[in-house]
């Protein structure tokens, strides 16, 4: 029996040119700024901050909460959230007036409740039209 070769499509080769391009747009960036080292750790405590809280955290809350066919949409929906809040938090832990009143001026933590209300609002849409999907393919007994 011939090994069977794996089709490599045109789409995944312009996605993962793409990546490669947009990986070394962001390598370069690296470069110009000014204090490398804080950026190295704020990206390391991102890093820790995912594998070590908010990933375990998703998977537990999605296995506790849910059984069956909704599981899917509610890790999602969490994951999001997780993600969220990480890119959320420098801003969340650091409220209060700014000396200069253009650098954050927008309503960051009320943007952010807005952003986690929408994905709720979402998942809970999914799983309704999942029920109701489910709930109409059941013949009448």
């Amino acid at each position: 029996m011939k090994p069977r070769r794996a089709k490599v499509s045109v789409t995944r080769v312009l996605a993962g040119v793409a990546g490669l391009a947009l990986m070394g747009v962001g390598a370069s960036s690296l470069l110009d700024v000014p204090d490398l080292m804080d950026v190295l750790v704020w990206l390391g405590g991102a890093l820790v901050l995912h594998d070590a809280f908010i990933a375990p955290l998703v998977l537990l809350a999605g296995l506790v909460l849910v059984r069956g066919g909704v599981r899917g949409p509610v890790r999602g929906a969490l994951l999001v959230a997780g993600a969220l809040t990480a890119v959320a938090l420098p801003v969340l832990l650091r409220p209060g007036p700014r000396a200069n009143s253009s650098v954050l001026p927008l309503d960051y933590p009320r943007n952010w409740l807005l952003t986690l209300l929408t994905v709720a609002t979402v998942t809970a849409l999914v799983l309704a039209a999942k029920g109701f999907s489910r709930h109409r393919r059941r013949p009448p007994s």
